[in-house]
């Protein structure tokens, strides 16, 4: 079986109540539809890996039965999640759906997953300033991890007002970096 190209869609946070409900943070700009009732997503691990069983080396396909929005995020309930002794097992993990099931990005737009290992450039000079390590999804917004050419780690944030475009194609990002961040 040929495993499928997936992107996390969304985070577990904890569970919520007795029935095996999860509270989830949505990585996704359509959680409403790419977590509908009756849709699949599949097991991924705590870094956003796609979860493989030891014994088969099969994923896990997983099966939504009910979604609606709460103040800080969705409430999502699975098929094969019981009750809140499964559901506690799931904190931290990540919810994987199919590539070729979500919609292309727009232009100028990235999947989260893409994000580390792009290239970060300087927006006037084309300089590079560093490699995307790792990513935050923060209630302001995505922060970027990076690592500089001399090895030392900052962070920006992924909004408009510092980053000018985003290159699927070419892997890089061109950023204006806050004054003195790098200092």
């Amino acid at each position: 079986m040929a495993l499928p190209d997936c992107a996390s869609v969304a985070r577990v946070r904890r569970p919520h109540g007795v029935r095996g409900e999860l509270a989830v943070e949505a990585l996704t700009d359509e959680p409403d539809a790419i977590l509908a009732p009756g849709r699949r997503v599949f097991q991924g691990t705590h870094d956003g890996a796609l979860w493989l069983d030891p014994k088969t080396r099969a994923p896990r396909e997983l099966h939504v039965t009910h979604l609606r929005p709460v103040k800080d995020g969705w409430l999502l309930t699975l098929a094969e999640v019981a009750d809140r002794t499964e559901a506690e097992k799931w904190n931290g993990r990540h919810l994987l759906a199919p590539l070729d099931e979500l919609s292309e990005p727009d232009e100028g737009e990235v999947f989260a997953h893409e994000l580390v290992g792009m290239t970060l450039v300087d927006a006037e000079g084309g300089a590079v300033i560093g490699e995307v390590i790792e990513f935050y999804d923060l209630p302001q917004g995505l922060l970027l991890e990076f690592r500089t050419p001399a090895g030392a780690v900052a962070s920006v944030p992924f909004v408009e007002e510092f980053v000018e475009d985003v290159d699927r194609e070419a892997r890089r990002i061109a950023v204006r970096l806050p004054e003195g961040l790098l200092d």
